[in-house]
């Protein structure tokens, strides 16, 4: 089991059955600019809290795992240039060097489920990258989605993805994804990436259900909510797909791989858009923070 640090909020409404919805810090430390990112916590938080969750943002401090951090915890990973981007396997390296970090999706996943929390809301998953034949270039978040009972409530995966191979790896993992009001599946900037779902669930309520059904059948997987950004405030089809192709010319030309593909090719979007992009990030995780809490408020009452 994870040893954590839990807010006074997040301790509360955990003994007492109360809905809380985890966030992660990556975000904050590597998806978006200072000082936007730091206002951008602060708003997810007051999102959350605004349909009656608790927010649990997570990230390591000095050495300690935080669930729920303090105002001067947010300032430490919004203004650190030099925070760490960890995934589970780091997590033992950052905790025994005392440093400070911020934790991807699949960390967070994974210290959320550890001290009981059913409900993550965030921007986009980690996938299968691009040329992966050749690679094995894929994210940590799927391999811990299939080992991690939690509800994930995302945008789908970034475009700069291989969204197909991505999909087909989360049914090989067993990890199930529904679409909320559609059978799109998302591609982050875009409200539909061009891929269909099998699986459509229409409220809050009956999401909630779902959740409480799969931990009822002790499931070990996660489930995936994919929440499309509206369609009035998608990114244009014709910029997007124009960016994504110079971006990842820069990326190849650069020799950008790995874990640091996904930060430059979210700034390239964000520069050559002329901050477009990020208005759309920022609108994507907002409406996944606020879907997430509704959720888990009605799963605590189905508690």
């Amino acid at each position: 089991m994870i040893e954590a640090k839990l807010s006074p909020e997040v301790a509360e409404a955990l003994a007492t059955g109360g809905s809380v919805v985890a966030l992660e810090s990556t975000l904050i430390a590597h998806g978006l600019p200072y000082p936007d990112n730091f206002a951008v916590a602060k708003q997810l938080e007051a999102d959350v809290a605004a349909y009656g969750a608790v927010p649990a943002t997570i990230a390591v401090i000095n050495g300690e795992i935080k669930v729920g951090l303090s105002e001067t915890d947010l300032e430490i990973i919004a203004h650190g240039s030099s925070i760490r981007k960890i995934g589970p396997r780091d997590l033992p390296a950052v905790l025994s060097k005392k440093e400070s970090a911020a934790t991807t999706v699949a960390s967070t996943s994974d210290i959320a489920q550890s001290v009981g929390i059913k409900l993550f809301a965030t921007g986009g998953l980690g996938g299968v990258h691009r040329g992966a034949v050749e690679s094995f270039d894929e994210s940590a978040d799927l391999g811990t989605l299939a080992s991690t009972p939690i509800a994930v409530v995302a945008a789908g995966v970034k475009s700069i993805l291989d969204v197909a191979a991505t999909l087909e790896r989360l049914e090989t993992l067993g990890v199930l994804v529904v679409g909320y009001r559609t059978t799109a599946f998302p591609g982050f900037y875009q409200t539909d990436s061009g891929y269909q779902l099998e699986w459509k669930f229409d409220s809050p309520a009956e999401v909630a259900d779902l959740i409480k059904t799969h931990s009822n059948l002790e499931s070990q997987s996660a489930i995936v909510v994919a929440n499309p950004v509206a369609k009035e405030l998608e990114l244009p089809k014709q910029l997007h797909d124009d960016v994504l192709a110079a971006g990842l010319a820069a990326a190849q030309a650069a020799g950008i791989t790995g874990k640091q593909a996904t930060p430059f090719l979210l700034e390239f979007f964000h520069r050559e858009t002329k901050g477009e992009s990020l208005r759309v990030n920022i609108d994507v995780v907002r409406s996944n923070a606020k879907l997430a809490a509704q959720i888990a408020t009605e799963l605590s009452q189905l508690r």
